[in-house]
């Protein structure tokens, strides 16, 4: 016999309000994002007159993108962003895997004050300027080796990765000591294969840490050759520095082009995460809930 669950005024009242509520949320997210696409592919004299919401381009135009894939700046830009991007997660993944493995482990001498430094790290720091001034002094100025290393672990993320190495049952772990397995083949043949939703979170965490960073690039980086693409980034939408790709454009058209590539720059500096955020998903909700509790 089938049982109909009666549903309360209240809670269905509840229920038409928590949509709604979570509609007009995506809308205002999604809006943003679609304006500046919208406007990406419009012509640069229309977009400037344009007023109120933009749903649609204002005139096809695709001359945008094509100066601003043109400008050497920005292909620059993406090459060092990807050096940074592959290397640093790299090498954050195996630290902060390796760091993760140390705080699980029992009986390990000096283990409660080690931890203690390390979660000391997330509220206190020696701040920029010792920072610099140890980056100059090991001769990394200058280096894409100074933005990739400085930020080589973070202890918010391996914290995450520790809980979630922390949950694979210790008898597994037993097991494999018992059969001569050491701490290395544990790790890598055990742990980690099991552990993967957390380490994808922490991937993706690293991942969009390192494509969006600028702030160490600007510091450390005196080459605008080594500029990774945000900061390249930063200087076309601050600094209003569109002219290398506007050339052969009348200066009175020069700024409403300088507009249009403006947003055709920020699409093209944000694709790759939007791309490789779905081949994540799967993994990010339970390795978040593997790892949101600090134990």
């Amino acid at each position: 016999m089938d049982m109909k669950i009666k549903i309360s005024p209240q809670q269905r009242f509840f229920d038409v309000f928590n949509v709604i509520f979570t509609f007009f949320l995506m809308v205002i997210m999604l809006y943003p994002m679609v304006h500046v696409v919208m406007a990406s592919f419009s012509e640069g004299e229309r977009l400037l007159t344009h007023t109120g919401l933009l749903l649609w381009p204002k005139g096809f135009n695709l001359l945008a993108y094509e100066r601003a894939l043109g400008n050497p700046s920005i292909l620059n830009g993406y090459k060092t962003s990807l050096f940074i991007l592959i290397v640093g997660c790299a090498i954050n993944i195996l630290l902060s895997t390796f760091g993760a493995y140390f705080l699980t482990l029992k009986d390990v001498m000096w283990k409660k004050p080690i931890s203690f430094f390390i979660v000391f790290t997330m509220f206190f720091s020696g701040g920029l300027i010792p920072l610099y001034l140890t980056v100059n002094n090991i001769g990394l100025m200058n280096s894409l080796w100074a933005v990739i290393l400085v930020g080589a672990i973070s202890t918010y993320n391996m914290i995450i990765l520790r809980t979630g190495l922390d949950a694979i049952p210790k008898s597994l772990q037993e097991s494999a000591v018992i059969d001569g397995a050491g701490h290395l083949t544990v790790l890598f043949r055990i742990m980690v294969p099991l552990a993967l939703p957390s380490l994808a979170v922490v991937l993706l965490y690293y991942g969009v840490g390192h494509w969006n960073a600028w702030f160490n690039a600007s510091i450390f980086l005196n080459d605008s050759k080594k500029y990774p693409l945000q900061l390249v980034l930063r200087g076309i939408l601050l600094i209003n520095d569109t002219a290398t790709m506007t050339q052969g454009v009348s200066n009175t058209e020069t700024w409403a082009a300088g507009e249009a590539v403006k947003y055709a720059v920020i699409v093209i500096a944000t694709l790759p995460i939007l791309c490789a955020y779905p081949f994540l998903q799967k993994y990010f909700v339970k390795g978040v809930m593997i790892g949101a509790v600090k134990g």
